[in-house]
C-alpha cells in the first residue's frame, strides 16, 4: 500500500512523538525518511492463574524497524495504591489507565506469568495506521489516559476494539453489531471462571439478570480471544479486491495453562452435592448437640444469608455495578433474614417464608427476566430450608 508525501510526513511526525512519549525513541530518526513498513498488530494474551487474569487480555502493537519503533499500547493498567482503590472497586468506579511500553518488556511480563501470546498483523492502509496511532497517542497522554473501567462495556478489549474500528471508519461495528452472539455476558463469564470454584460461585451470586440478555457479536468482543477470532474472519474491500484483514496470525508464546472451554458446562450438580453434604453433616452434628446449639447454628446461617442479601441489594441500588442489578438471587438471600431469626415465636413464619421464597426462586428460572442461577439455587436453597426447618424444630423441643 502506498501513500502521498503529506501522509508519510504525518506518519513520521506521529511516530517521533510516540517514541518520545515512550522515553525510548532515538530522536535522530526524525532525520530519516519514513520506512513505509509500519506494522499494526493485535496482541491477545491468554488467561492466567490469578482471578483477574481469567478473561485474558489484549493490546495493540506498533512496529517500524526503519524507525526503531517497537511499542505495545495497553489499556489494562490499574494501581492498587490509587486513592480509595477498594472503595472505588466496591462502588463500581474503578479507574484504569493506558500506556505504551517497549514490546520486549511487555511480552516478558506475560511470559513470566505463563500466559500465551497471539499476534495478528492487520492489513491497514497508511491513512488508517495514521488515524490509529494518532488515537492511541491521544488516549495514552497524561490528560486522557485514565478511564472508568467496566467489566463488560468499557474494558481493555472493548477499548482495543474501538480503536481498530475507528481506524477502519466503523467497519467492524457495522459488520458485527447486527449479529447475535452465540453466548451472553453470563455465559462468557461462566466458561472463563469454571476452573475456580469460589470465583465462579461468587460471580453467579453477584451478577443479576442484565448479563443474561442476548448481546451482539460486537458486544461479545469484551473478551479478547473473541475479538481476535472475529478479526481473523473479516474481509473487506481494498483498492482492487477483497482481502483479509489479518495478514499474519502467529503464536509468540504457548502457555502450559489449559485453555478455557468453548461453552459453559452445567456445574449446578457439584454445588448441589456440596450443599446436601453440608446439610447431612449438620443434621448428624445436631443429633449429638443440645437443641440450643442447633438453634444457634440455624439462626447463624439465616443471618449470614440475610446479610448476603443486603450486600446484593446494595450492589444493585447503591453502586454503579449495573451488572448486579435486578438480581433474582435476592429470593435466595432475603435481606430481612438478618433480623427475623431473633424474633421469638415466629419460627413457623420464617419456615413458611423461606419455603415460599425458595419455591418462587425455582419458578423464576422459567419466567422473565430469565436469569440463570441454577448454581446458586443448588448451592444455597438446601441450606436455607434446612436452617429454617432446624429453627422451627428447635422451638418444638
Amino acid at each position: 500500500m502506498s501513500s502521498g508525501p503529506d501522509s508519510r510526513r504525518g506518519m513520521l511526525r506521529l511516530l517521533v512523538i510516540l517514541l518520545t512519549v515512550a522515553l525510548s525513541f532515538p530522536l535522530t530518526a526524525a532525520e530519516r525518511p519514513p520506512s513505509g513498513q509500519t506494522e499494526v498488530w493485535l496482541v491477545t494474551y491468554g488467561p492466567g492463574e490469578i482471578y483477574w487474569q481469567r478473561f485474558g487480555h489484549n493490546a495493540i502493537w506498533i512496529r517500524d524497524a526503519g524507525l526503531g519503533l517497537d511499542h505495545v499500547f495497553n489499556f489494562g493498567f490499574f494501581d492498587f495504591g490509587q486513592e480509595n482503590f477498594f472503595l472505588r472497586f466496591l462502588q463500581g468506579r474503578m479507574q484504569y489507565f493506558s500506556a505504551a511500553r517497549p514490546s520486549r518488556e511487555e511480552f516478558a511480563d506475560y511470559i513470566n506469568e505463563n500466559r500465551s501470546i497471539r499476534a495478528q498483523r492487520l492489513d491497514l492502509s497508511e491513512q488508517q495506521k495514521l488515524r490509529l496511532i494518532e488515537y492511541l497517542l491521544e488516549e495514552s497522554s497524561p490528560q486522557n489516559r485514565d478511564y472508568l473501567y467496566d467489566y463488560y462495556v468499557n474494558n481493555c478489549s472493548t477499548r482495543v476494539r474501538d480503536a481498530i474500528d475507528l481506524a477502519m471508519d466503523g467497519l467492524l461495528k457495522s459488520e458485527f453489531q447486527p449479529l447475535d452472539a452465540d453466548q451472553t455476558w453470563r455465559d462468557e463469564t461462566r466458561r472463563l471462571t469454571a476452573a475456580d470454584f469460589w470465583l465462579y460461585l461468587g460471580l453467579e451470586v453477584g451478577l443479576g439478570s442484565p448479563v443474561d440478555r442476548v448481546i451482539s457479536r460486537w458486544q461479545d468482543m469484551f473478551i479478547p480471544a473473541v475479538l481476535a477470532d472475529a478479526l481473523a474472519s473479516v474481509t473487506y474491500s481494498g483498492d482492487e479486491f477483497e482481502r483479509p484483514l489479518v495478514l499474519e496470525d502467529t503464536v509468540l508464546y504457548q502457555s502450559s495453562i489449559d485453555p478455557p472451554p468453548a461453552f459453559p458446562a452445567a456445574w449446578w450438580p457439584r454445588y448441589l452435592l456440596v450443599s446436601l453434604g453440608l446439610v447431612l453433616s449438620g443434621w448428624l452434628l445436631c443429633r449429638f448437640l443440645p437443641w440450643p446449639i442447633a438453634r444457634g447454628l440455624s439462626r447463624t446461617w439465616l443471618v449470614i444469608s440475610g446479610f448476603a442479601g443486603l450486600v446484593l441489594a446494595y450492589l444493585w441500588l447503591g453502586t454503579d455495578h449495573w451488572a448486579a442489578g435486578a438480581n433474582l438471587n435476592l429470593l435466595v438471600f432475603f435481606p430481612l433474614l438478618v433480623v427475623l431469626p431473633f424474633w421469638k415465636g415466629i419460627e413457623k413464619i420464617i419456615l413458611l417464608l423461606v419455603s415460599g421464597l425458595s419455591l418462587l426462586a425455582v419458578l423464576m428460572v422459567f419466567l422473565p427476566p430469565y436469569q440463570y442461577n441454577l448454581d446458586v439455587l443448588a448451592a444455597f436453597l438446601p441450606l436455607n430450608l434446612a436452617a429454617a426447618a432446624g429453627l422451627f424444630r428447635s422451638r418444638m423441643s
